[in-house]
């Protein structure tokens, strides 16, 4: 049974290739690239954090930053409860700026 099956492809077509990298460009365009680029772009935001901007991290704190150590790659934010130290990495650019935008009547 599975001999006609391997027996009726044939492997040096491409028009049988095509929906594969139909397929795969598609993925590409829709999904991986737009992907790259939101994480480039949350790259550059957490490099250009400065002191003093309000800023939301990917867990939900508030906070203002009062101190940027680049040696350490860390932050640390007042929040209302205190002092907090951070990654870079644990700030949300898509949270801050929400909260950083002027609010539409």
């Amino acid at each position: 049974m599975f001999n006609t099956i391997f027996l009726q492809f044939d492997s040096g077509s491409l028009a049988s290739m095509l929906p594969f990298a139909a397929m795969i460009l598609v993925l590409y365009f829709f999904m991986i690239r737009p992907q790259m680029n939101r994480q480039k772009k949350e790259k550059a935001f957490q490099a250009e954090i400065k002191t003093g901007t309000k800023v939301i991290t990917s867990s939900g704190i508030h906070g203002k930053i009062t101190d940027v150590n680049n040696t350490e790659n860390t932050i640390t934010i007042e929040t209302g409860a205190g002092k907090i130290k951070f990654e870079r990495s644990a700030i949300s650019m898509e949270l801050s700026n929400k909260l950083l935008a002027p609010v539409k009547k």
